[in-house]
């Protein structure tokens, strides 16, 4: 994890921009069935010039001390490319991205860019919540004869089944912020009260069956 300064002015760039947004009482249901007290969209920060510029320096920083050997940086599809392509240009990296399947027509590319064989690849993401999506793109990575070294992103739920996949799959990440560092300062800037806290901390507990007594 970066520095806890880092770590707490990502989480507040987070909350002021609205790419967070925290609804305890009325929660989001997500793609995959979750009820969730959170909503996270670190898109919204690239409409910031001075927050994008920011998280994209600390990407980099962050890359630079912990995966000194990368050769090329990869965006994740969708919401990795933009911050990916940002980081590559602060680095003077070469640049791909990974979508989540080949393309259905032309060259059939999942890979977009030029990737050589045995090349090491640091993998950007904008959130890393099981995991799941970032594990994918990292094999595709790998299917084409380079080397994930790693991946960062901005901001990670902490979930063990996150650690676990990564761990597992023996790729290192590291996030500029998290759920943690979030929360306090939620508190902490009266965007939420003690109550409000301790809803958000419980669903992190067992986000698979949090909230099912709320929606019936």
């Amino acid at each position: 994890m970066q520095k806890s300064e880092t770590a707490l002015k990502v989480a507040s760039f987070l909350l002021e921009t609205e790419a967070v947004k925290l609804r305890p009482d009325n929660p989001f249901t997500w793609s995959s069935g979750w009820n969730s007290p959170i909503y996270c969209d670190n898109r919204v920060t690239l409409s910031y010039p001075v927050i994008r510029t920011y998280i994209k320096k600390r990407l980099a920083e962050l890359i630079t001390e912990q995966f000194p050997q990368v050769e090329v940086i990869a965006g994740v599809a969708t919401a990795g490319i933009a911050q990916g392509a940002l980081v590559a240009d602060v680095l003077d990296l070469p640049y791909i991205y990974v979508r989540p399947e080949p393309k259905g027509h032309g060259m059939g590319n999942q890979i977009e860019g030029k990737l050589r064989e045995g090349q090491q690849v640091v993998l950007v993401e904008d959130l890393i919540s099981t995991g799941g999506s970032s594990l994918k793109a990292a094999k595709a990575v790998q299917a084409a004869g380079a080397e994930v070294v790693g991946m960062v992103a901005i901001f990670t739920y902490g979930f063990e089944v996150a650690t676990k996949n990564f761990t597992e799959a023996d790729i290192p990440f590291y996030t500029l912020s998290n759920y943690q560092n979030l929360l306090g300062i939620a508190l902490e800037q009266g965007y939420i009260n003690a109550t409000a806290l301790q809803t958000l901390s419980d669903w992190r507990k067992n986000p698979a069956t949090w909230g099912k007594e709320v929606t019936g």
